[in-house]
């Protein structure tokens, strides 16, 4: 099947954006305080790295993953705390639901990885109220 150079973009970023979450996601799991934070965290790093498998699935290309925000995402947490950093990784989440969207109708694969991202929005939400 061939792949439009729109769909491409949006699949090569969606991949960038898969691998470097979970470089975030185990960063952070490094520094919080809350055991259970850091169990949720590198769960969520483990399924982002299965959904960056399954864009390179698509696109063919082999991406590195970049260190910036598993660089400044713990800071902002020894900064700003949970009850501020949470919302805003939860709401970078429900984000990506909205940039998958376009994909997701021509790639049934990415639907259910839109649907994942939902819930860690969920999941990054549910840990500020100690729910899961």
């Amino acid at each position: 099947m061939s792949i439009s150079n729109e769909d491409m973009k949006i699949l090569l970023k969606s991949q960038q954006g898969e691998l470097d979450a979970v470089l975030m996601y185990n960063a952070l799991a490094d520094v919080v305080k809350d055991e259970k934070d850091a169990e949720a965290f590198r769960q969520l790093a483990a399924e982002e790295g299965h959904h960056a498998a399954v864009f390179k699935g698509l696109t063919e290309q082999t991406l590195k993953p970049k260190k910036t925000l598993a660089t400044i995402v713990p800071l902002l947490y020894k900064i700003l705390g949970k009850k501020k950093l949470y919302p805003i990784i939860a709401k970078g989440e429900y984000g990506t639901v909205n940039t998958y969207a376009p994909v997701a109708e021509k790639f049934p694969e990415i639907e259910n990885i839109k649907n994942d991202e939902h819930r860690h929005g969920d999941i990054v939400n549910g840990l500020l109220d100690g729910s899961k």
